[in-house]
């Protein structure tokens, strides 16, 4: 029933197309084909094959032999694997012909790299299949190469780099420097101090696309230092990442607050301004002490286009230096200043960096300073003045000592009253010249002015209410003690009480100033040295540094901050009590607060009865005293007043026949002329002080030079007294007296 049946193929019609259609779609692959039978013999491959062993090319027919195909190949040096052990490689791939085999990588020497697959067939032939790799692998080793130097950069440099996750902030990679900072966390979460903190982070991230320098506090091995971070999003491995770089601002943030504080500690006021507003970006606290807390820095100028004018020439230069200008300080006083300034770029704007020094010292010392150059001119004018006194008063003085003396004698010894009328007229005439020659020394040597018998008591107890006036509110004490019998001084009152008023205001201003010690006492009593009485001012306060006690009279010199003090107090105290006769010094061993000691020689009264009480009749009178000049009629007028005394006088005029009167005979007292020929003053001074030394102390000089820079020099210098001629009767008798009782000073 053959019509039933189905129809029977064309089985050789057929074959030639189904093997054109096994053809083609083998031609279609990208891959290269190649089917061997169970003989292992070439059946047929697609041209992809050829291409991808174009080395062998020639012999790739069908009835090719596998094992011909793989010697072939590697005696023509295809297979990279081969060179060099081609029989073992040979053997290797025949034993594995029929195997399965996954994508074997296979390289020839020319470079190319392919994938090689075997599948073993049903009827005991083999399919080998080729994917050309060349150019992934190249790609993944340049990849694999491209992250291998960044990361060896990474692990090189000191650069704090980490990538993490976006969504969980699982991380990634980390830089050694990374690792370093913050151990090997597992999650970038646990670098925030809060959720917040990586919330906040993120989402301006998202915003912005990017962030740089972002700056916040971060956890760092369990310790919360200041960063700042940028970031990156990124993609890895087909999902996105951050990619995060640090910087620790730890030091930095140290460095700033070092250069604050130095900034804020600076003695100098320091700001930083906006050049076009003014506006003030940074002051020192001694900005904010002279200006107050104004917001502008136009607001410190008393003329506003000043500060215009100001930034042209900054503008222009660059800089100003010491360019001076009106100014309102924070109390809203005017003051004179000068800025010094510096023109700087800042976030992208003008700005200023300046300091302002206030003036207002500076000038008024200046002014100071012109009123003491003009009163060193005058002293210069005067000191010229004296010297050519000096001379003239040295010829007159002795002629008028001989007149004034002489009248003097008479009128004590002289009864009848038409004789005494015609002395004293010669006595006030002589008297007047003389007071006319002292009255221009005294103007030469800038004496007192008025010179009279004064109270100290009286002095001290106007000087501590003048200078204690509003000390009580401060909690300071002023106090006085004087004793009841205390002698009169002779002394300029209001010079006196001046010199005590600084004292007592220097001490004030030394304990309010350092906060240290709350009294101050004024004592006077009678000086250990005879005819003369001591004033002390101490407190309780700082004191004086041993460094510069020796400094403290001179001129100018000061310890007060500028404006505070001009250094001329004390060099004026010094000055006054000098031309009293008097001493000034600082007692050195005080050594709780600082203690000035003064004394000033006594009245003429007081001197005149501590001397006639300490004295004998002038019968009883047994001293033998010792002139010396070389003036013979002065000489001579001397030892008569004291020879009529009672005393014993021998007269030297010159100081070398002195000498030799000295070596023959004991004296109780010398009395010398300064300006001699041969050996002066001086020098017959000296020789006392070396080979009699008792009598030295004992030793006065009467002279007409007070003012000659040798004769002042050495009345300075040997501290002893002196009469300016011309001398009365009763200035000798009390000179002499006061040398034969005084004792040395203790």
């Amino acid at each position: 029933m053959a019509s039933e049946q189905d129809p029977i193929p064309d089985t050789e019609h057929n074959l030639p197309n189904a093997r054109d259609l096994l053809q083609d779609a083998i031609e279609s692959l990208s891959e290269g084909f190649a089917l061997y039978d169970d003989d292992r013999r070439l059946v047929m491959c697609n041209n992809r094959y050829r291409e991808m062993n174009r080395s062998v090319a020639d012999i790739l027919v069908p009835g090719l032999d596998w094992e011909i195909l793989m010697r072939e190949g590697a005696r023509r040096g295809v297979y990279a694997d081969a060179i060099g052990r081609e029989d073992e490689w040979i053997r290797d791939r025949l034993e594995t012909t029929h195997d399965y085999v996954d994508e074997y990588e296979l390289q020839h020497t020319d470079g190319s790299l392919f994938l090689v697959s075997t599948h073993p067939t049903k009827l005991g032939g083999f399919v080998v299949t080729r994917t050309d790799i060349t150019e992934r692998k190249k790609a993944e080793l340049a990849e694999r190469d491209g992250d291998l130097l960044v990361r060896t950069v990474l692990e090189a440099s000191s650069a704090i780099v980490i990538m993490a996750r976006t969504g969980d902030g699982q991380i990634l990679y980390r830089s050694s420097a990374a690792l370093e900072m913050f151990g090997n966390t597992k999650s970038a979460r646990e670098h925030y101090l809060g959720a917040d903190d990586r919330a906040d982070f993120v989402t301006q991230m998202l915003s912005d696309g990017q962030v740089d320098n972002y700056r916040l506090n971060v956890i760092a091995k369990g310790n919360v230092i200041p960063a700042s971070m940028s970031a990156r999003f990124a993609e890895y491995r087909g999902e996105e990442v951050i990619v995060t770089s640090v910087i620790d601002l730890t030091q930095q943030m140290k460095a700033q607050a070092l250069i604050q504080q130095v900034l804020e500690a600076c003695p100098v006021p320091l700001q930083m301004t906006r050049a076009e507003t003014g506006e003030t970006l940074f002051r020192s606290p001694e900005t904010l002490a002279l200006f107050g807390n104004n917001g502008e820095a136009k607001s410190y100028y008393v003329d506003v286009k000043e500060r215009n004018s100001y930034l042209g020439e900054l503008r222009k230069n660059g800089f100003v230096r010491n360019r001076k200008a009106e100014y309102i300080n924070a109390k809203g006083q005017q003051f004179w200043g000068a800025a010094s300034a510096q023109l700087i770029e800042f976030d992208g704007e003008e700005v200023i960096v300046s300091s302002t020094r206030d003036l207002s010292e500076e000038l008024s010392l200046q002014d100071e300073l012109a009123s003491q150059r003009e009163l060193l001119f005058q002293n210069e004018k005067m000191s010229a003045l004296g010297e050519l006194l000096a001379g003239v008063a040295h010829e007159l003085n002795n002629p008028l000592s001989i007149v004034v003396g002489h009248s003097l004698m008479l009128r004590e010894e002289i009864e009848d009253e038409d004789t005494l009328r015609r002395i004293e007229k010669i006595s006030n005439a002589a008297e007047r010249c003389a007071k006319i020659v002292k009255t221009f020394l005294a103007m030469a040597r800038q004496q007192p002015t008025r010179m009279e018998p004064v109270d100290l008591r009286s002095v001290i107890t106007t000087s501590v209410d003048v200078a204690g006036y509003g000390t009580s509110q401060e909690g300071l004490s002023i106090t006085y003690k004087i004793p009841e019998q205390l002698p009169e001084i002779l002394a300029d009152a209001d010079q006196i009480t001046q010199v005590i008023i600084n004292l007592v205001i220097n001490a004030h201003h030394a304990i309010s100033n350092s906060g240290t010690g709350d009294q101050i006492e004024v004592i006077a009593k009678r000086g250990k040295r005879r005819g003369s009485v001591k004033i002390i001012v101490k407190d309780n306060g700082p004191g004086v540094p041993e460094n510069i006690g020796g400094r403290i009279f001179e001129p100018f010199f000061t310890t007060k901050e500028v404006g505070d003090g001009t250094g001329i107090g004390l060099a004026f105290c010094h000055r006054i009590i000098h031309s009293h006769g008097g001493k000034i010094w600082l007692d050195s061993s005080h050594k709780k607060g600082s203690k000035f000691c003064i004394t000033l020689p006594v009245a003429a009264q007081n001197t005149e009865e501590s001397a006639s009480d300490a004295t004998n009749p002038a019968t009883e009178n047994s001293s033998r005293i010792l002139v010396v000049d070389d003036e013979a009629d002065v000489g001579e007028f001397v030892a008569e007043v004291l020879t009529k005394e009672g005393f014993d006088v021998d007269l030297a005029q010159s100081g070398k026949f002195a000498l030799d009167c000295l070596q023959q005979q004991t004296y109780d007292v010398v009395l010398s002329d300064l300006n001699m020929p041969d050996v002066d003053g001086r020098g017959l001074f000296e020789v006392l002080s070396k080979n009699y030394p008792k009598l030295a102390s004992r030793t006065a000089f009467i002279t007409g030079d007070t003012m000659g820079e040798s004769s002042q020099k050495l009345l300075q210098e040997s501290q002893r007294p002196y009469l300016e001629k011309p001398v009365s009767p009763d200035d000798l008798r009390k000179l002499v007296y006061g040398l034969l009782n005084d004792g040395k000073e203790e």
